[in-house]
């Protein structure tokens, strides 16, 4: 085996948490939109979510104020709004405008769905311990939508440095998980 030092500024692009998603929240009648690939599930029943958040990011403030928010998947289809997303701030401008997003009502909570997305989870912060120290957030999924009529492509995954890839195809194994 011959490896090689590898920086720890890259470990990101080979542990990569998740798909990246568009985390819409609402706070004082105005709505924002961010590019966010730092979650993981952690719980399947009631599906719980880790996420962190920096209080930088202009989204920390309506999400510490409200407690909601919505993940929302979006395809390949609309790469360049999401990098887009990621790539300027709500404080300056308003993103679903920018961008092109379809702001949608969801149900249980007062952030928007994004129609552009296959999927869409209305959220609720169930735990904070973490925010402080972290940025971290415990959030629970209290309602999940899918657009049946959206192709489901492969979701968007970060590797960083402006790099992306695609999920793949998927492998089915002999699991005896219920």
């Amino acid at each position: 085996m011959c490896k090689s030092v590898f920086p720890l500024s890259e470990v990101y692009g080979l542990l990569e948490p998740g798909p990246v998603v568009l985390m819409s929240t609402q706070r004082a009648g105005r709505a924002n939109v961010m590019a966010q690939s730092w979650l993981t599930m952690i719980e399947f029943e009631p599906p719980l979510l880790g996420f962190v958040l920096s209080e930088r990011n202009y989204s920390f403030a309506a999400l510490q104020a409200t407690g909601e928010c919505v993940i929302n998947i979006p395809t390949r289809e609309i790469l360049d709004a999401v990098v887009g997303c990621g790539n300027c701030s709500g404080a300056e401008c308003d993103k679903f405008e920018r961008f092109s997003l379809s702001a949608q009502a969801a149900s249980r909570v007062g952030a928007p769905m994004i129609r552009e997305c296959f999927a869409s989870l209305e959220c609720r912060v169930v735990d904070r311990s973490l925010v402080q120290r972290y940025g971290f957030f415990v959030l629970e999924v209290l309602a999940a939508w899918l657009d049946a009529d959206m192709p489901r492509t492969p979701t968007l995954h970060h590797r960083g440095h402006g790099a992306f890839m695609l999920a793949g195809p998927t492998v089915q194994t002999g699991s005896q998980m219920p």
